[in-house]
């Protein structure tokens, strides 16, 4: 899980989430968080076909 923390003032867009998947390139995560403390946004990346699809919340960690 790859967690980018912006301010509160800052809006969450395209640009936010196209900034995390860049870093996302050489980390290779699976999941990816934005968030701004107000709002937060989860997604799943998706190797095979390059993007991210978005999660309604953060899945359980199984052991």
């Amino acid at each position: 899980l790859i967690v980018e923390c912006k301010a509160p003032k800052i809006t969450i867009n395209q640009s936010t989430f196209d900034q995390i998947a860049q870093y996302n390139l050489a980390l290779n995560a699976t999941y990816l968080m934005v968030t701004n403390g107000l709002n937060h946004y989860y997604c799943q990346m998706d190797f095979d076909n390059e993007r991210y699809n978005f999660l309604k919340d953060i899945p359980n960690y199984k052991v």
